[in-house]
C-alpha cells in the first residue's frame, strides 16, 4: 500500500506546484482532517475548499526533497517559499505527514518553520 500511497502523494505536491487544489482534494475522504500545527486544524472537503480558495495572494512555490511511505503513513518534506504580508518573499521548511484511509487521504498534518534566506 504505500507504493500507491507514495504516487498519491507525488501527484498531490504536483497539483500544489500547479496551484490547483482540486488535484489534492480528490485524494481526500470526504471528512479529511488537516492540521497545520501551531496554526489551525481544518476538517472536511468542503472546509479545506474554502479555506484554501479564501487565501490571498501567491500560491507558495515549493521544492520536495524526499517523500516515503510506510505502510498507511507518507512523510514529504523539503523547501518553500511564500509571500508575506508585505510583499517580500519568506522561506520556509516544511515537512508533510500524510495518513491514509484505503486510498484516499484522511489525515494530513504540515510542519512549517521559518528559515533564513540562502
Amino acid at each position: 500500500m504505500s507504493a500507491r500511497n507514495t504516487a498519491i502523494v507525488d501527484e498531490v505536491n504536483a497539483a500544489f506546484a500547479a496551484n490547483t487544489f482540486e488535484g489534492f482534494l480528490a485524494h481526500c475522504t470526504n471528512d479529511v482532517v488537516w492540521t497545520m500545527v501551531g496554526d489551525r486544524t481544518v476538517s472536511g472537503v468542503d472546509a479545506i475548499r474554502n479555506w484554501l480558495s479564501s487565501m490571498p495572494g501567491e500560491a507558495p512555490k515549493f521544492t520536495v526533497d524526499h517523500v516515503s511511505g510506510d505502510g498507511d503513513t507518507v512523510t514529504a518534506y523539503g523547501d518553500m517559499t511564500m509571500k508575506g504580508q508585505d510583499g517580500s518573499t519568506q522561506p520556509y521548511a516544511y515537512c508533510d505527514v500524510y495518513r491514509f484511509r484505503g486510498d484516499k487521504i484522511a489525515e494530513l498534518r504540515s510542519y512549517v518553520v521559518s528559515t533564513k534566506p540562502k
